[in-house]
């Protein structure tokens, strides 16, 4: 395939001739010769900021990506996109995950380029990445930051951000006090790098390679490694390559690298959070990823990776343990392996015959001695969630997996901090906490407010069963049922829950069900106030308007492929 360089995607002024006169022109007062004009141009799409702390390493992987890209014979063009620090952003990051898949989509649509390096880490950009390059349809490799390295407490590993929760839950019930609080606060995040656990950051970053749309190996480099600088470089190279053969996501990202996708969710015990991003991944390329899908593969693909919060070890550990080809290798009978990879390769191409099981290690386990026999995640449906919802069984506590308890309704996230702590609030440890509201359309944005902290009342309870329509950081664990769909806040059944009602879970049959009788349900259902209002202006109305639920991605619905704009 022949490159375009700077004629790529010439600025409309009805001579072509003299756009590209123009263009070259102004190149040219950048310093650039004829020669580095006349090569194949590679954009290094860069969401560094010093909103996210993420993403500092960037600026030297950036150095590092242009240097192969300039060894390959291409031109490396840098040029930033919106940056989404998770802990730095109201109401939450989700809310623009959305922003910056059309961002890069028309970013990438716009600017004169052959192919794009996709810098990201900080876990809804990497989806938001992949998501934008799927819609521009540009060759494109992803780069990830990788992990950060772990910290320590007096002789004890640390890492954010399940051991943040950890440590906080401990505070919460007067096991450690404050200056202790304090200390392990400096010792949670120590280096760049997204979170050393098994989060959604680490889980999408596995999951992208298990697509093909990243280097093998590429997951789990640490951050501050030398080794992710050469990981940057031969990202670059590879994006000159891609280039010159015209290698497209949609030509790696199908339906079949989503089924493999799906199983290695299951065997890394990765995050609930990463369903959401795979099935609005795949709506971007007509694609349509059913929960079910997800349930199916759950039954025979056993947990392997022993990371938290499923497991005892960081993603440092994942990394000396062999990584994501390893997974892969060991999952290989159950893989789709004539899908193509950014390498040129198919999957079986490059999962070698030659393979040893590195038996030196434990944090990967092998498929006839698993973590745990069944899948990391399951999809309860029922008169609750009739369209779905995620609960991380492999992060949950058994004796609560089937069960019955009485509700305990928080009807906001305000009214969550208001009372969730209050010494007369009627709770019970085998109650189930119910948060309502704070979903696509209710919170807005779907935070990360469905790990409901335990009532202080509740002296030495570690966990219950909790309910919601948000979701949960990957690196948080407990019995947990997220993403009920449809909300609370478009009339979902979830809406209609009140103190006292009886709520069964049955992980064993797939159900969450309200054990109230339909009569009154219709009744609750008459008395609904009006849906809010939308919001008066902006991207916050266009949120609003347009984001789906959580079963269908919660990409907005006129993003998604047109072949499925009608069934939705």
């Amino acid at each position: 395939m022949k490159t375009q360089g700077l004629a790529n995607r010439l600025t409309e002024y009805g001579d072509r001739e003299f756009a590209l006169y123009l263009r070259r022109s102004f190149a040219k007062s950048m310093g650039f010769s004829d020669e580095a004009l006349d090569k194949p141009i590679v954009g290094v799409l860069n969401t560094y900021s010093e909103l996210n702390n993420c993403h500092r390493g960037f600026p030297e992987l950036a150095e590092a990506v242009k240097r192969g890209v300039w060894q390959a014979g291409g031109l490396p063009l840098e040029f930033p996109a919106i940056s989404l620090g998770e802990v730095f952003l109201h109401p939450t990051s989700m809310m623009y995950r959305n922003l910056l898949s059309m961002d890069v989509e028309a970013m990438l649509r716009a600017q004169p380029l052959d192919a794009v390096v996709l810098m990201g880490g900080c876990d809804k950009t990497l989806p938001a990445l992949l998501m934008g390059a799927a819609s521009a349809g540009l060759p494109a490799i992803i780069l990830a930051a990788g992990p950060m390295l772990a910290g320590s407490y007096q002789g004890e590993r640390l890492g954010a951000c399940t051991d943040c929760r950890r440590f906080w839950g401990k505070y919460r019930r007067g096991e450690i006090d404050r200056p202790t609080i304090d200390h392990v606060e400096g010792q949670l995040a120590p280096t760049a790098g997204t979170c050393g656990v098994m989060g959604t950051a680490s889980t999408m970053a596995c999951l992208i390679e298990a697509l093909g749309m990243m280097l093998p190996g590429g997951a789990s480099v640490p951050a501050v490694y030398a080794d992710r600088l050469r990981h940057g470089e031969l990202s670059g190279k590879q994006a000159v390559e891609l280039a010159r053969t015209g290698l497209t996501p949609d030509q790696i990202m199908t339906e079949a690298a989503f089924e493999n996708a799906l199983r290695v969710l299951q065997a890394i015990g990765g995050s609930t959070n990463a369903i959401i991003h795979l099935t609005a991944m795949a709506g971007r390329l007509g694609i349509r990823l059913d929960l079910q899908a997800l349930d199916d593969v759950s039954e025979d693909t056993p947990v392997l990776v022993a990371l938290k919060p499923s497991g005892e070890y960081y993603m440092e550990d994942f990394h000396r343990a062999g990584g994501m080809p390893v997974v892969l290798h060991e999952l290989k009978p159950k893989l789709h392996l004539d899908v193509m990879t950014v390498t040129g390769e198919t999957l079986g191409g490059w999962l070698s015959d030659d393979y040893r099981w590195p038996d030196w290690q434990s944090v990967i386990r092998p498929v006839d001695d698993p973590l745990r026999e069944k899948g990391a995640q399951v999809v309860p449906r029922g008169n609750l969630a009739p369209d779905g919802a995620i609960l991380k069984r492999s992060a949950a506590s058994p004796h609560l997996l089937n069960a019955t308890g009485r509700a305990v309704v928080f009807t906001s996230l305000a009214d969550l901090s208001a009372r969730i702590d209050d010494p007369n609030l009627d709770v019970r440890p085998d109650d189930f906490l119910v948060l309502q509201n704070a979903g696509p359309v209710g919170a807005p944005g779907m935070p990360e407010s469905g790990y409901l902290p335990i009532p202080r009342k509740l002296t030495g309870v570690k966990d219950m069963v909790r309910i919601s329509d948000a979701r949960m950081s990957g690196t948080a664990f407990g019995t947990i049922i997220l993403h009920v769909s449809p909300e609370a806040a478009v009339g979902g059944p979830l809406s209609l829950v009140r103190d006292g009602d009886l709520i069964e879970l049955s992980v064993d049959r797939r159900e969450l069900n309200l054990l109230v009788d339909e009569e009154e349900l219709a009744r609750r259902r008459a008395e609904q106030p009006p849906p809010a209002a939308p919001p008066a202006r902006g991207y916050e109305r266009l949120f609003h308007r347009s984001v789906q639920q959580a079963h269908l991605g919660m990409d907005f619905d006129f993003l998604r492929h047109e072949s499925l704009q009608d069934e939705l």
